[in-house]
Parts: structure tokens; sequence; C-alpha cells
């Protein structure tokens, strides 16, 4: 397993991170297993919410660490907070109870990274600040970030926050590739030109933020479509990705993460699979390093433009 650096923390950490959401879906024994799959493959960052499973997948996450015998010090944590049934809450009494309860469900007395999840439109920086302030001095989180921002909104909340933002999940993959449509369509008259997200991208570059891209292998999300590999309506991506994982002697979910891993921004992909082969394929596109021309005919096979 490759690893790269964590925005500026110094931590180095897998380059493809274990995302949790659906580890409810699971019954102990499974979880045990799949933990310590992840463990075997070098993916030992796990990605958890407050809201997976109302909690349960933390729940389940602590005791399949318990059940394993593995010892908090040969992961790391992250988790997120700040959604609740129908709003958003960034208040510092809403942040400061929310990591106590992650806490409390995973068996910690700390978070290595705590990020804020989507954007809360009444968000007051100074009340970020009280809440992050307070858990980096009780030592209950070590690192901060956030999820789904724009370089609006990180660059409002660095004002204030004492503590350097390290990280920004947003949605990316070849079934959802407006991070760089964009950048590629600059002062042209093309739907792909406008910019969605203020530039986010570039924004998390400059300034030392790891991006981590959400369902890498999902388009229209909000629709639950689900997955692009094997999808009849993606038919010149699927003949791509066959053609490729031919070529590079790996399957076709490694090739799809490997089109992530190779943009020079080195984000950290976050995966969703709780299968364990899924999760070995997944791993395995650490060791696939695809061409420039490849990667730009899997992104145009995608349905995306070129000027």
């Amino acid at each position: 397993m490759k690893h790269i650096n964590l925005g500026s923390t110094g931590l180095q950490v897998p380059a493809v991170a274990v995302g949790c959401m659906r580890m409810n879906s699971l019954e102990l024994a499974q979880a045990a297993a799949f933990v310590q799959t992840a463990l075997e493959l070098g993916m030992n960052f796990f990605d958890h919410a407050d809201i997976y499973g109302g909690g349960k997948c933390e729940e389940i996450f602590a005791q399949a660490m318990a059940d394993g015998k593995i010892s908090r010090d040969k992961i790391i944590l992250q988790s997120k907070c700040g959604i609740r049934a129908g709003q958003y809450d960034f208040s510092r009494q809403h942040i400061l109870t929310s990591v106590d309860g992650i806490l409390k469900r995973l068996r910690t007395d700390y978070l290595d990274v705590l990020l804020l999840h989507r954007p809360d439109a009444l968000c007051e920086p100074e009340e970020v600040v009280e809440a992050f302030d307070a858990l980096h001095a009780a030592g209950k989180v070590r690192h901060f970030g956030v999820s789904n921002h724009n370089s609006m909104q990180l660059q409002l909340l660095q004002k204030h926050v004492r503590q350097p933002l390290q990280v920004n999940q947003l949605q990316f993959g070849l079934g959802h590739a407006y991070l760089v449509a964009a950048g590629t369509h600059v002062n042209m008259n093309h739907p792909a030109s406008p910019e969605r997200d203020g530039g986010v991208l570039d924004y998390c570059r400059l300034h030392d933020i790891t991006v981590q891209p959400w369902s890498p292998f999902q388009f229209r999300f909000d629709q639950g479509r689900g997955t692009f590999m094997g999808h009849k309506e993606w038919p010149e991506l699927n003949a791509k990705l066959d053609e490729l994982a031919v070529k590079y002697n790996a399957d076709v979910t490694a090739i799809a993460l490997a089109w992530v891993l190779r943009h020079p921004a080195k984000m950290q992909p976050v995966v969703g699979t709780m299968n364990v082969d899924r999760l070995r394929s997944c791993a395995n596109a650490t060791q696939v390093d695809l061409t420039r021309e490849d990667w730009y005919a899997l992104y145009l096979a995608a349905g995306n433009t070129l000027p």
C-alpha cells in the first residue's frame, strides 16, 4: 500500500481510505473479518460519521476492533459531524456533544481527524473556533478538516480557526469529474466551463489540504443510481475499463480507482465497499500507474470533453 502525506500534518496515511458508511450491513463476525482484511492490505485509515447507521456503524467497528484484539495505535480514525435530521449544525455545543458521542461509540479517547460534514448555512466561525480549541486542548481531536466545502467556505473557516484545515471530502470519480472539468475549459463558451465549486481543487492544492474523493465509483449520487461499472448507460467507459484491465493485469475496479489516484493532487479516495474482494481490488489500484494517454482516454470515454 502506497502512502501520502495528510495535509500538512506530517502524518503518513494509506493512499486509499476505508469508508465505514455501510458497516451496519455486516454481522459482527463479518465486520471483524473485514477490518482484519483491511489491515492486512495496509489500509488502516478508517472514515466514519456520526450519521452512518445512526451511530451503529461506529459501534460495530469498535466491537470488530475488540473482537480482533486490534490496538488503537495500529489504526487512524476519522469521523464527521454536523448533520442533523433536516438541517446542518456547526454550533459549538453540537460539535462538542457529537464528538463525545463518536468517541463513546468508537471506544477511543481521541480522533486522529474530525471533519465538519457538509456546510452549515448558519455557521458562525467563532463557535467553530471554540469547539475546535476545546477538542484540541482536551486531546480529543488531533487534526481537523471539512467535507463538501468550496474554496470560499474553506477560506472563511480558516480565517478564524487556529488549527489548519487538513482535509476536504468531495465527490470525484469517472462518473462525477466536475472537479477537473472546468479547469480544462477555461474561458470557453461550453457547458463544462462554469466553475461549480469555486476552484476548490486548486485551492486545496495551494493550501496543502488533502482532497478525499468519496463515492469514486458512483454517478448521479443524489438519485441513487449506483456505480458506472457494468452499467448500461456507460458502454464506452466500460469498454475502455475492460481494455485497460487487460493491459494493466488488474480488474476494472482497480483501473477506475487508479484514475483518481493518477491525479497529481495526491488525493486519498474513500472507498465504501464492505466486500473483501472489492476491497482488495481497491488496494491493488495503488499499484496501477496509468499513462497520461490512458487517463485522458478514460476521461473522454466517460463522456467528458476537451476543447
